[in-house]
């Protein structure tokens, strides 16, 4: 076995190789490879065909080392938020100590996720020589899209992150939300079963583009499946507990039918905990989105009947690569960065 992979390893082609074969020097295949200026489009094009011909693979490891290339990427997320986000800047840490060996260091970057105005400020104010890339947690909005496409033309890799922007679906890292709505949607009409009554919706935000989608994939599962159930307009806290306290009590008063109620935002803690205030009846069906403590705990004492999570350990670590692989330019595995649809009950937590 060793003789064979030795055998590959002296087979696999070289810079020298790729210089012979395209009929230029090592200097100038070495400036393709890391992207530089001063080679004609030309010259270019032969050392890629030369790139593929020979079926050069680049150690892009080694030659990092050897320039002592290093990446330094922004997690840029919301100012306010409770235990999910909690959750992902603890794995922001663990990846650090994960990838510290591949010279690459994360920082956290705190934005107001309100104000699309200072967030495209903020993008606006990078360049490549700060940071590799930035991976952006913000609600939909023109000015971010805007801000992400000036960021990647002045070659900083950048995509959106658990909420995505229109016109970037091949390049963001979450779940696909509109999925995640109808599961929590199959969820809610077969736990309510055939009882008839109304279904509150509480959202943050519907700016939020995950929470759009969410809420569509909920509304199709249950009007094209459970026509007992009708779903009522979306409840939109805003992050504010005064208002969400307010804005719940006046729809359980005006909806005395309502039968399951689904928290459509990535943090549950404070409308669940606004619901038990309330005394709730236990036979309003909950569903909501996202594993942490506090949800872990709901559904153990039966105050939350199911949740919609995504790994947060996972879409830390696939963002790192996707940008890694965009400074890099190369492709990341599919199937690899595809982040999954977990439902979590209080018998599999």
């Amino acid at each position: 076995m060793k003789n064979v992979l030795e055998h590959k390893a002296m087979l696999r082609p070289t810079t020298k190789d790729l210089a012979k074969a395209a009929g230029v020097s090592r200097a100038t295949v070495d400036r393709v490879l890391n992207g530089r200026d001063g080679v004609r489009q030309e010259t270019v094009d032969r050392v890629n065909k030369a790139i593929e011909e020979l079926g050069f693979v680049r150690n892009l490891q080694a030659a990092n080392l050897a320039k002592s290339q290093s990446y330094r990427f922004i997690f840029a997320l919301p100012r306010s938020g409770d235990q999910f986000l909690d959750q992902i800047i603890r794995r922001i840490q663990e990846a650090e100590t994960l990838f510290s060996a591949d010279r690459m260091w994360f920082d956290v970057y705190h934005i107001d996720e309100n104000d699309p105005y200072s967030i495209s400020a903020y993008l606006s104010s990078l360049s490549k020589t700060d940071v590799a890339g930035v991976a952006i947690m913000s609600p939909e909005s023109p000015q971010v899209r805007d801000a992400i496409i000036r960021l990647q033309e002045r070659g900083v890799a950048a995509l959106p992150f658990i909420s995505n922007q229109s016109m970037m679906d091949a390049d963001w890292v979450g779940i696909d939300n509109r999925a995640a709505g109808a599961t929590a949607g199959l969820l809610m009409g077969k736990f309510v079963g055939r009882r008839r009554g109304t279904v509150m919706v509480i959202a943050e935000s519907m700016q939020s583009r995950d929470s759009l989608e969410r809420r569509l994939g909920f509304d199709q599962e249950i009007g094209e499946n459970f026509p007992a159930l009708c779903t009522l307009p979306s409840l939109e806290t805003y992050g504010n507990a005064d208002r969400a306290r307010t804005i719940i009590g006046a729809s359980l008063q005006s909806h005395p039918d309502v039968v399951g109620i689904y928290i459509v935002a990535s943090e549950a803690r404070s409308p669940l905990s606004i619901l038990a205030e309330m005394d709730v009846p236990r036979d309003i069906v909950r569903i909501a989105h996202e594993r942490t403590p506090f949800t872990e705990q709901a559904l153990r004492d039966g105050t939350l009947d199911g949740v919609i999570a995504q790994d947060a350990g996972h879409l830390v670590r696939s963002a790192i690569r996707r940008l890694k692989g965009i400074v890099d330019r190369r492709m990341t595995l599919g199937s690899q960065e595809q982040i999954r649809i977990e439902i979590q009950l209080r018998t599999n937590i």
